[in-house]
């Protein structure tokens, strides 16, 4: 397993092509746009050595026996599935954001059980190269970018009926010694500081879309690839100071970015579908679920962050005691504990899959995901209520440190005379940066839109059971 310091050595062996705001990034290790990104990440490396936190991000590894890193882990059992949603919680309250790991690690299972399945039904080899690849990962301790959402196009038309055959990731070329791939894929958490990606298809595909039905893992610096780094609320606070930022250590949301393949070369070890179709849907549906198990555990670590916050700026304003303000904070923390208790039960139901790992229960994974794009926003909105309207308009932190301006702000902006107006400042801008913009669109959009999540629950929850249950009830005869 690597640490933080082995972590950050291995990205500067990497030499992505990456572009931000016009320019070219040399080192994401040491751009300040990029920085915090990795910091987030590279906790998930520290953490990993610190003997507290050894049984949520430590794990036995089902292929080699070894101790290895919980976010190269096939899971093996249900309290493996719980541990990840307490892991991720854990990190979540030390970053404030996110750590970016959690895409890959649910990509990598959800390669696992249909490369398994793909291969009992239509005799391909898939899940014997990719048991071999996870063994790479697992061994090198990689990143791995989960890279499943295309750029779509148009959306009323499927992949093979776009008027840009490239708006979803395709195989242009199948060759003796591997495939050819061309196209994008959007919103790409982590991209920029991890090792591979592992690219998934992202709809069900038809006969005609054959082409489009392609899994492979790809390096990040293999040529052909190019990475543009997406704008953040706040981002160019970054290269400004401090205060300003509200979380100047690890960021807001996770780096995304559009990442282009020009013709990519892919050998055939790292390819685990081509051209199997009538499985995309259901590889969709796998990672899916995988990753919207997450948002109880990552998300409500952030949102712990964010009610700490609130209840600060409570004490900082003066009010902790007064009844509508402990209201509001009972709210919020039950808003957060509704979306964990749904994490660790789709966790808990979980079963073994015929693959050997252990998969979440569907229908209750996308109750988790829906309830965070409703009760993160609401959480949000009160703690805006409870802090006060000065997060929106406070002067700029240059304004702060002159020493023109300096004795205004400190004695204009001063509340409980027991708080350092700094404190007061500081908080102030930590909450302004977690609950709004890419933040909350994250809440909304990460691991699919809400939409979708009502498509599986209707999919998930037999309705035919349930009027079964009512007509015996109502002593009514089929």
């Amino acid at each position: 397993m690597m640490n933080k310091e082995q972590y950050l050595a291995s990205l500067r062996k990497l030499k992505p092509v990456i572009y931000c705001n016009g320019r070219k990034i040399e080192s994401v290790v040491d751009d300040p746009m990029t920085r915090p990104h990795v910091n987030s990440a590279a906790m998930t490396y520290e953490l990993a050595h610190d003997p507290e936190y050894n049984d949520l991000v430590v794990a036995t590894s089902s292929l080699t026996g070894r101790e290895i890193n919980r976010f190269t882990h096939l899971h093996q059992s249900t309290d493996d599935l719980v541990k990840k949603v307490k892991m991720l919680r854990m990190i979540g309250q030390k970053t404030g954001t996110c750590f970016q790991r959690c895409v890959g690690l649910d990509a990598l299972n959800a390669t696992y059980i249909v490369t398994h399945k793909v291969d009992k039904e239509c005799g391909t080899s898939y899940h014997e190269r990719f048991v071999k690849y996870m063994q790479e990962v697992q061994e090198q301790d990689l990143m791995i970018a989960g890279s499943m959402t295309d750029v779509k196009g148009d959306r009323s038309k499927k992949p093979g009926q776009q008027a840009d055959p490239d708006l979803f990731v395709h195989i242009v070329e199948r060759r003796d010694d591997g495939i050819v791939v061309r196209g994008a894929k959007a919103h790409q958490t982590g991209m920029v500081n991890s090792h591979e990606m592992l690219i998934l298809p992202t709809t069900n595909l038809g006969p005609e879309d054959k082409d489009y039905a392609v899994a492979c893992a790809i390096p990040v610096d293999a040529p052909g690839v190019v990475h543009i780094f997406g704008r953040q609320t706040n981002d160019g606070r970054r290269l400004q100071g401090d205060i300003d930022t509200g979380n100047a250590e690890y960021a807001i949301v996770g780096g995304e970015t559009l990442t282009v393949l020009n013709d990519v070369f892919v050998p055939w070890e790292r390819v685990f579908m081509c051209g199997e179709y009538q499985y995309a849907q259901e590889y969709v549906e796998t990672f899916a679920a995988y990753h919207r198990q997450n948002y109880g555990g990552c998300k409500v670590g952030v949102a712990d962050v964010i009610i700490g916050a609130t209840a600060a700026m409570a004490e900082y304003n003066g009010v902790p005691n007064v009844s509508h303000i402990k209201d509001k904070l009972i709210e919020m923390i039950h808003l957060a504990e509704t979306m964990y208790n749904c994490s660790i039960a789709c966790s808990a139901e979980g079963h073994k899959t015929e693959a050997g790992s252990y998969y979440v229960d569907t229908l209750l994974a996308n109750t988790v995901k829906l309830n965070c794009t409703r009760f993160m926003y609401e959480i949000s909105r009160l703690a805006h209520d409870i802090a006060g309207g000065f997060i929106a308009t406070l002067p700029y932190e240059a304004d702060y440190k002159a020493p023109e301006t300096r004795p205004y702000i400190e004695k204009y902006f001063a509340a409980n005379p027991r708080i350092p107006t700094e404190h007061r400042i500081r908080m102030a801008r930590l909450l302004e940066n977690m609950t709004g913009g890419t933040a909350l669109a994250e809440s909304m959009h990460g691991a699919g839109s809400p939409q979708a999540m009502r498509v599986m629950l209707y999919r998930e929850t037999n309705l035919e059971h349930k009027k079964k249950l009512a007509r015996k009830l109502a002593k009514i005869e089929q």
